[in-house]
């Protein structure tokens, strides 16, 4: 299966369909009657696609486990077809397109075998996704945007030459991924004075995105908290509690992460840790549904 531990969960929707044809006019009738000998056709094929969608991950080898948490199955019956609508609702890290189609096949299926006694077209057309919603497509919006960052990693050593810098090129191979430029790449030593200097410039020259690696842990040494807290207009504890929240449940030692996050006129302005992991965690927590602010201070703005 597809890795898909650097997710977080979101809410995700989807809703399939697949259409039952028949081949003579009293079948449609027989199921509206419920004289169908086998039963009553649609109770009896709900069921089985509430049971089908909790196993989508049992017959298809690539899906996952995922908690099911609301399936409606619904009929439009018309002169020669009944329609079948499955929708499914997760909060999870995957959406759940499949689990709607298999859940929808099987209600089809099971359609078919309990009408097949009495009329022998009967056919099964159709099956597809109508909509789904949540993960990558409800954030399109927010990559098109055209945004330019800087990242600044403040290390001591690294900028000694002492030791080379991991966690910066990731975040900035991170934002390229999502579309953000960066033609800043700078690597500055762990002084307050040069981390607010660097921060300001950049804010003057209109970039986007700030964001600082380094500097966020425990040692005498490590301010870019304290240096960016000093300048910062507005913060925005969601961020921060956000990152800690995902790194937390990938390793106790996220509790002591001094991660920031705020505004300075319009540049988003980051303090993220320097360990290439914990650079690397940091920007799967809050990319790209971080870049939503730039359409929320756009709005604000046209108010």
């Amino acid at each position: 299966m597809v890795n898909i531990t650097q997710k977080s969960s979101t809410l995700r929707k989807a809703i399939a369909q697949a259409i039952v044809k028949v081949s003579l006019p009293e079948t449609i009738q027989a199921i509206k009657d419920r004289t169908v000998p086998k039963g009553d056709v649609l109770e009896c094929a709900r069921v089985a696609g509430l049971f089908a969608a909790k196993r989508t991950a049992d017959m298809i080898p690539d899906c996952h486990p995922l908690p099911v948490e609301f399936t409606a199955v619904s009929y439009e019956v018309g002169e020669m077809e009944v329609k079948v609508l499955v929708e499914i609702h997760t909060i999870y890290k995957t959406g759940v397109e499949v689990e709607a189609m298999h859940a929808a096949s099987v209600v089809a299926l099971t359609m078919y075998d309990m009408l097949k006694p009495i009329d022998k077209g009967v056919s099964i057309e159709q099956i597809k996704l109508v909509e789904k919603k949540g993960g990558k497509s409800d954030r399109k919006r927010d990559l098109e945007q055209s945004l330019r960052a800087a990242v600044i990693v403040c290390s001591d050593s690294i900028s000694a030459g002492k030791k080379s810098d991991r966690a910066g090129l990731i975040i900035k191979e991170k934002l390229e991924k999502i579309g953000v430029k960066v033609p800043v790449y700078q690597i500055i030593p762990d002084e307050k004075d040069q981390i607010q200097e660097a921060c300001s410039f950049q804010v003057d020259e209109k970039m986007d995105l700030v964001i600082f690696t380094g500097g966020t842990g425990l040692s005498p040494r490590d301010v870019t908290p304290e240096a960016l807290q000093e300048i910062l207009e507005r913060r925005i504890p969601g961020i921060e509690e956000a990152i800690r929240s995902y790194g937390q449940q990938r390793t106790p030692y996220s509790m002591l992460s001094r991660s920031v996050a705020g505004l300075i006129e319009d540049t988003l302005v980051l303090g993220l840790p320097g360990s290439t992991k914990g650079a690397e965690e940091s920007m799967d927590a809050i990319f790209p549904s971080i870049l939503h602010i730039f359409k929320v201070m756009e709005g604000a703005r046209h108010d």
